[in-house]
């Protein structure tokens, strides 16, 4: 798998905090007749490792799940879980048979979940068949001669952890997989899977459900045999090994390094996660998939170039050009007998197929030009591994190239069948790839592509002008034609458009590219289906689709994005105007924070500014700034608090109909918070799927956020940490907010397009860092 550089940020990928009192601890073992009850725990013998059962939220406390987690860090964070789908009570065991079977029974002596163990028959009745919890976190069966008959190793729930395979076995064409939780308090299985392709035995995938996310692409040798192959960050190996019947990718760590772990969360994420001491919190490493890291995200013949400046970008293969759909086509149709040209330092594209007993790398590319329909191939001789039967790997493609990517620091390559011209002289005299996401763009390629700014293709409109949706460069982009009356010059405007593009995060929307021409100034983004979360939120046959799930993962996507602008990037960024309709979801409904056209950069020692033009959505507004104008990364706490209230309620930060005699729901939710009944806040759509300790929590720290005082307030590090941790026992109780009159819905709506028209999407005032 391509290896980006390492990033940053605490995270809390699966937490579950136990809800029973301190259970009893026993030795590492398990033995026949001597059962784990339901309040002890096995601990391995360097005390690393715990299991027990637990329960993963206190909203079903009654739930017990038999896991193992990590029993030396003051997070509990599960990373096997035994009877995902069928929960039990307290007065369950977990009991060694006689057999050498593990069963976890219920106080009826139910059978609730086996581990299916086999081969235990020789050690039946001697009483010498133990179960031992290793000190990495394996469970393991043995016999009495020591021999491994089950393991819990070999079936992954969501965490890869040292020492662990992932296997691709030839024989039974099987594979082992990590499987996400459904939920952060739900082990059941969930959408996400990670692991082998069965079809070809060669490659690694991520899934949502069967629609594939994520690609490590085929292995064509990059065998380590005896020894680990060293990845780019110091604290971990990653090897791909081949032994006799399967292929098999192992994860191991440095002697006294901190737990490391690869992580499948609930939302599709895949981390390498490790525990720093420090902060005592889980640090995401890398995570994958991102940006063009997708499946088949640059299209038909387009390849993500992760060895772009600043960011991966999409580019089309030699001897292609953008697509009017999407992707890239042939600039000249291919021949049978065309030359080959080789393409360095690619991931080899999906949907091939392997051309067995082909001993050279002549035989193999005679394999592709023999045939009219195959446009590609790529060849490795293994023959010094131990791979069962062909030693050899001769792939082959036919139609157009899905899912290709140019990596760092990889020798291997494929092989194109371009036109005869196309590998002559000329190739020379042009550029080898071409390029589709792009920084500048000509005025009169965006008027086209949305035939001439056709009523027909806008998608929005407010204060700073228009949106377009556009096909630009074989991608569905959003075009923003802002408003003439726009102040500020083209050089300012185009500096900040190149600072912009290079802020990139997950939860941020990204900017594609610009167009500075005349008197006009359109700014390019990537086109996210779902609109604003307020077209849903507020949509009564929308609103439904908003689970609990969905909400509070738009909650922590946001209070990321936030972090990222406060913290985490380069630059301190104040974005001044957060709301509902700013933020963006994506296909998969996850959020994406938009419109910086009032943001502000402050400077590393900078507190706080002071504006005379307010600008932003009433309602919103901290009160200091809507009053004062000074505002800081606490105007942004503000304004996520509103948004918090609004995302759980289902209620405008307005509403005159849900809001009773309140003059705002802010005020609304004081007093509900004050008389005791916060959890009637909860919009009544999700009260059957929430987990009412979440929803109470969010409350807590929406209220936190929009107190009067923004030294009261938290900083958006404390705000992601308390959302991810789960809990509100340490939280100090929220002071009154302050009430100020504010507009009209219309009012404001005319008061917040006028600022717009005035300071359309620009970084003003900007202070460089």
């Amino acid at each position: 798998m391509d290896r980006s550089d390492a990033f940053t940020y605490i995270i809390v990928s699966v937490v579950v905090v136990l809800l029973l009192p301190p259970p009893c601890s026993s030795d590492d073992r398990l033995v026949p007749g001597k059962p784990l009850t339901s309040d002890a725990t096995v601990v391995s013998d360097g005390g690393a490792f715990a299991m027990g059962f637990f329960s993963p939220s206190n909203s079903t406390p009654d739930k017990l799940y038999l896991g193992i987690w990590y029993n030396d860090i003051p997070v509990r964070t599960v990373v096997w879980v035994a009877n995902q789908e069928t929960p039990v009570t307290n007065g369950t065991t977990l009991s060694l048979t006689e057999s050498s079977d593990l069963v976890v029974s219920d106080a009826d002596g139910r059978v609730r979940w086996t581990a299916n163990v086999t081969g235990g028959a020789a050690g039946a009745g001697n009483g010498n068949t133990t179960a031992v919890l290793m000190n990495t976190g394996n469970l393991v069966v043995r016999s009495p001669n020591g021999t491994a008959l089950w393991q819990s190793f070999e079936h992954p729930t969501d965490s890869f952890l040292p020492g662990m395979k992932l296997r691709m076995t030839y024989s039974t064409r099987a594979s082992d997989r990590l499987v996400s939780w459904r939920g952060p308090a739900d082990p059941s299985p969930g959408s996400f899977s990670y692991g082998g392709d069965t079809d070809t035995l060669l490659q690694v995938f991520m899934w949502n459900g069967t629609r594939p996310v994520m690609r490590d692409g085929p292995w064509t040798g990059d065998v380590v045999d005896g020894q680990y192959q060293t990845n780019s960050t110091a604290i971990n190996y990653l090897a791909i090994l081949s032994r006799d019947d399967e292929v098999s990718i192992e994860f191991a760590v440095p002697a006294g390094a901190p737990h490391t772990r690869y992580a499948l969360t609930y939302a599709g994420e895949y981390q390498l996660q490790r525990w720093s001491a420090a902060s005592s919190a889980w640090s995401v490493l890398q995570e994958w998939p991102t940006g063009c890291g997708r499946y088949g995200h640059c299209g038909a013949n387009g390849y993500c170039d992760n060895t772009a400046a600043p960011v991966p970008t999409c580019r089309c293969l030699t001897g292609f050009e953008p697509a009017a759909s999407a992707g890239c086509r042939r600039t000249v149709a291919v021949r049978c007998g065309d030359g080959f040209l080789a393409v360095e330092g690619m991931k080899p594209p999906d949907k091939f197929v392997r051309v067995a007993n082909v001993a050279t790398l002549e035989a193999c590319a005679a394999e592709c030009s023999g045939n009219c329909s195959c446009v590609a191939y790529a060849y490795a001789n293994l023959s010094s591994s131990r791979s069962r039967g062909d030693t050899t790997r001769c792939l082959v493609w036919s139609g157009d190239l899905i899912d290709t990517a140019k990596r760092r620091n990889r020798q291997k390559h494929i092989e194109l069948i371009l036109d005869v011209t196309s590998t002559s002289d000329d190739v020379g005299k042009r550029n080898l790839v071409q390029d589709f996401e792009f920084l500048s763009v000509k005025f009169e390629d965006i008027a086209l592509a949305t035939h001439n700014f056709s009523e027909a293709y806008k998608i929005g409109e407010g204060g700073f002008g228009k949106v377009y949706k556009a096909m630009i460069g074989g991608q569905e982009v959003a075009v923003k034609r802002l408003s003439k009356d726009s102040q500020q010059g083209t050089e300012e405007f185009r500096n900040e458009v190149i600072l912009i593009a290079k802020l990139q995060h997950r939860n941020l929307v990204r900017l594609l590219g610009c167009c500075v021409e005349r008197d006009e100034k359109l700014l390019i983004y990537e086109y996210l289906p779902n609109k604003g979360l307020d077209a849903t939120l507020f949509d009564g046959s929308r609103k439904p689709k908003l689970d609990w799930t969905m909400r509070f993962n738009i909650i922590k996507g946001v209070a990321r994005g936030l972090l990222y602008l406060h913290q985490d990037s380069r630059l301190t960024i104040i974005h001044r105007d957060l709301k509902a309709s700013n933020v963006l979801l994506d296909a998969e409904m996850r959020p994406k924070i938009a419109d910086f056209g009032m943001a502000r950069i402050f400077c590393d020692n900078q507190q706080n500014a002071n504006t005379r033009r307010v600008v932003g959505t009433y309602g919103y507004m901290a009160p200091e700034y809507a009053m004062e104008g000074i505002f800081s990364t606490k105007s942004d706490v503000y304004s996520f608090g509103v948004l918090l209230l609004e995302v759980i309620t289902g209620i405008r930060r307005s509403s005159t109909s849900n809001i009773m005699d309140f003059p705002n729901l802010i005020i609304y939710a004081w007093n509900m918070w004050k008389e005791g009944k916060t959890k009637d806040l909860a919009d009544s759509l999700i009260i059957d799927s929430c987990l009412l300790d979440e929803v109470l929590l969010c409350i807590h720290v929406a209220l936190l956020c929009v107190q009067e005082n923004p030294n009261d307030r938290p900083l958006m590090s404390s705000t992601v940490f308390i959302l991810e941790n789960g809990s509100s026992t340490a939280l100090p109780a929220p002071s009154r907010p302050t009430y100020f009159a504010y507009r009209s819905d219309e009012s404001e709506q005319s008061r917040e397009n006028i600022q717009n028209s005035m300071n359309t999407f620009t970084l003003t005032n900007i202070e460089g860092r």
